[in-house]
């Protein structure tokens, strides 16, 4: 039986919100902004969104029991959304980005990177999906604790990457980010599979010890 544990939700972390789409997502606004006004919006980025991710892995409990939602409805979900996602991201179809370019910018330069960046990092709903499957695999606070460090750890992982990289991303090609990305929506396509066949197990049905 598949285990969902700290291994595979780094994977999910990594594949739905880690570096190969936060950068691609900051090469978008790099065209526009300098090196310093890119730190500065990766670091506002990188608080809030390590808030969220916190704030879901200790609610879990909280939001499924608000929404009358089964443990195994939300793996059953979760894996279909995961599965979804990969196949976009090993086809080069990127879901979740923010608004197109020719929408109307804010007056700040932090206000409108933060407004670009909401759905495909600071809230992107394939990360809150990934934070509360795996916050309810374990009815712990421990484990919510290693849930929300290995989310933080994906978020801070990003912030280096961009921080690092910002003075090349203007002028920086995609081809090796789009390759990495294809190539970890593979690892997410079989974490969501087995995150469905999972939610089946837990709702009775029997399926064979693929070991």
């Amino acid at each position: 039986m598949f285990v969902f544990n700290l291994s595979s939700a780094f994977i999910a972390f990594f594949a739905v919100v880690g570096p190969p789409k936060v950068l691609l997502s900051f090469a978008r606004l790099a065209t526009t902004r300098t090196t310093r006004e890119l730190r500065r919006l990766a670091a506002w980025s990188t608080v809030i969104s390590a808030l969220v991710g916190a704030l879901m892995a200790f609610s879990a409990d909280f939001v499924t029991t608000l929404f009358h939602i089964s443990d195994q409805s939300l793996q059953l979900a979760g894996g279909l959304i995961f599965f979804v996602y990969a196949v976009a991201l090993v086809f080069g179809v990127h879901l979740g980005w923010g608004t197109d370019e020719a929408d109307e910018h804010l007056m700040s330069p932090l206000v409108d990177g933060i407004r670009e960046l909401l759905l495909p990092y600071l809230a992107s709903p394939l990360a809150v999906t990934a934070v509360l499957v795996a916050s309810l695999i374990k009815d712990d606070w421990g484990w919510r604790t290693t849930v929300a460090g290995a989310y933080i750890a994906v978020v801070l992982i990003n912030y280096v990457c961009v921080a690092l990289l910002a003075p090349l991303m203007r002028h920086s090609h995609r081809t090796s980010l789009e390759v990495l990305s294809r190539l970890l929506g593979l690892l997410l396509a079989a974490v969501g599979v087995e995150l469905f066949l999972n939610g089946l197990a837990g709702l009775g049905l029997h399926l064979p010890d693929g070991h």
